[in-house]
């Protein structure tokens, strides 16, 4: 029977061998990027042929089909999805679909100040900005590209000014490296009225393995705010990867912790994944990978590829609950540019 969404809820909705229902979809566009991140990018990445890519008819039949599932929060992101011309007509086509309630993008901001207004124009809501120091020869250095900061920096700012609500900033935190700013940072938020979201560091193949000691936990992290900021800690929404703080003087803005390693949130994941050449990743934690594009390029109906889409979501990975109690190898997860965030 064809899936039906009743009053913004799926009459068959996707869901896992482990009761999770799916609610948010991750679209990586490309997954080229203009920056090196040595977190996130091997030292000699390959990129996909170009005719390999979903095109924008075939990333808008497969979130229709989800949309129809009950999934109704899309997130675009890369690589870097600013790199893949003409965007906002993707951007057009999916806020168009019925169901979807959020659209929404990640970016690293590098081209975003002369494209934020159409992209809002197109029907985009919210942006996050990836942005891992507020030292210019330090972000410069992690990202490995010159000259780059306060591109960035305008391009948030004219985020701002475009009217994207709400503007998230995320910050993957590194024992060492950045961990002497989150409070430059929280000073940011307070300061703009964003959401900074501190990020734990996670295994993803970088150009250099993954330490565990280089990992600062989310819990350091509000300890370090509370030396200077009280916070309050906000309800969490099902299915949230973060836990959301306000601060108690009423200021704008506020702090997110995402504490992938240190306090998984698996239990209730609503999020399914699609990389750049349309293969339905169900765990951002697993290897494991599910190829749609022969699909839907050999005339296969909706209702097949729906089936496809939900024995692929059954088989989710546990997640990362399941790398921590050392059941499988936490080094060497498929890197993070090939799947988005």
């Amino acid at each position: 029977m064809k899936s039906v969404v009743i009053y913004g809820k799926a009459e068959r909705p996707l869901v896992d061998s482990f009761g999770r229902v799916a609610k948010k979809l991750r679209i990586s566009v490309t997954d080229r990027c203009n920056f090196r991140c040595n977190f996130c990018m091997p030292s000699k990445p390959t990129w996909l042929p170009r005719g390999d890519l979903l095109t924008f008819e075939e990333l808008t039949r497969i979130a229709k089909l989800l949309s129809s599932m009950g999934v109704e929060n899309v997130r675009l992101t890369g690589g870097e999805p600013l790199m893949r011309r003409d965007l906002e007509v993707l951007v057009r086509m999916l806020a168009g679909l019925p169901g979807i309630r959020k659209l929404s993008m990640t970016t690293n901001g590098y081209f975003l100040a002369e494209r934020a207004p159409s992209l809002r124009r197109a029907g985009l809501q919210s942006v996050t900005v990836s942005l891992h120091s507020l030292k210019p020869e330090k972000y410069e250095g992690l990202i490995g590209v010159r000259g780059t900061f306060d591109r960035v920096m305008n391009g948030i700012r004219e985020a701002m000014r475009a009217g994207f609500d709400p503007i998230k900033i995320n910050v993957v935190i590194t024992r060492g490296c950045n961990d002497d700013e989150v409070l430059d940072f929280v000073e940011l938020a307070r300061r703009t009225g964003s959401y900074i979201r501190f990020i734990e560091y996670m295994p993803f193949d970088g150009n250099k393995p993954w330490d565990r000691r280089l990992l600062v936990s989310g819990k350091e992290i509000i300890e370090i705010i509370g030396k200077r900021y009280t916070l309050i800690e906000l309800p969490r929404e099902a299915g949230s990867t973060a836990k959301n703080f306000a601060f108690t003087d009423g200021v704008k803005g506020g702090v997110g912790i995402i504490t992938s390693m240190t306090e998984p949130f698996c239990s209730d994941c609503d999020r399914i994944r699609l990389t750049a050449d349309g293969k339905i990743v169900p765990c951002l934690f697993s290897k494991d990978e599910y190829d749609l594009r022969p699909l839907l390029r050999s005339g296969c109906s909706d209702e097949e590829v729906e089936a496809f889409i939900r024995a692929a979501f059954m088989r989710k990975f546990r997640g990362v609950e399941t790398l921590i109690k050392g059941v499988k190898p936490i080094n060497h997860i498929k890197p993070m540019y090939k799947i988005g965030g």
